[in-house]
């Protein structure tokens, strides 16, 4: 995967570089490449933002070096689709407090992308014309990582970036490990132990230590069940009970679920 990032602060995505992204892109497995956006603004002081039509606080981020930004990622990833032609347009992902959440279920699809390019703004956001121009080059989409607003796309791109990346085949060691963790499969992910089984008063769930794989699976998953319904309840609100096996079926409903018009509901 081809990943390209612009910013005005291209060094604050150095994380990207280390741990498993680090030696993904060693490996030849994910491609990253960084843009400093004052590189596109010709001015004596490298400007990227201006005051805002219409009066109020804050600086807006300027059209044109933006504008010139995307132009040259595109004509790199023009390069290589010479070499891999791809049959879609790019996409393109502007971290935005107004942008759909960014989910598992939606780093899983953006993970089948051969390339992403992402879209750090800052100050009160990037000027509304680039995204109505980015339209005709890209398949753009405003992403939030959840209900609250940061200085800038760059904590959210580094994010995004990892747990789309973790995704890619041969990124983790153990690929069975992904599907198991949190979200994988809509539910919160099971409490995890290691040794010694006893520690400071607080002992390793015995059935954990039987060696019975079924009912460890089977508590495994009450667990999910119990976890999810406790701290992420709306995970488990309108899900189609179904899809539930009829042990599961009996966790929730001991948790307060019940099934109206087809759906799972909790008073």
């Amino acid at each position: 995967m081809r990943v390209d990032v612009v910013s005005i602060f291209p060094e604050y995505l150095a994380p990207l570089r280390l741990s498993l992204l680090g030696r993904a892109q060693e490996g030849g497995l994910l491609d990253l490449e960084v843009h400093d956006l004052r590189d596109f603004a010709f001015d004596r002081h490298r400007t990227v933002d201006d005051t805002p039509y219409g009066g109020g606080a804050g600086m807006v981020m300027k059209a044109e070096p933006w504008a010139l930004a995307l132009e040259s990622v595109l004509a790199e990833l023009a390069e290589l689709a010479a070499q891999t032609p791809a049959a879609d347009l790019p996409t393109l992902i502007v971290p935005s407090p107004a942008g759909e959440v960014f989910t598992q279920r939606l780093a899983y699809e953006l993970a089948e992308e051969p390339s992403l390019t992402f879209a750090c703004g800052r100050y009160e956001g990037i000027d509304e014309r680039v995204l109505e121009w980015a339209r005709g080059h890209f398949r753009v989409r405003p992403v939030s990582l959840g209900d609250y607003v940061l200085n800038g796309g760059e904590v959210a791109v580094m994010a995004m970036v990892e747990a789309i990346g973790r995704l890619l085949p041969g990124v983790v060691g153990n690929p069975e490990s992904l599907v198991e963790e949190s979200h994988a499969d809509g539910l919160l992910e099971y409490p995890v132990y290691t040794k010694p089984s006893s520690w400071r008063g607080h002992d390793v769930p015995e059935v954990l230590l039987s060696g019975n794989h079924g009912l460890i699976a089977r508590w495994r998953r009450e667990q999910q069940l119990r976890r999810t319904a406790a701290r992420r309840p709306e995970l488990l609100e309108g899900a189609d009970p179904s899809e539930f096996g009829r042990e599961e079926r009996a966790v929730l409903a001991e948790l307060g679920y019940d099934v109206v018009e087809g759906r799972l509901a909790r008073p």
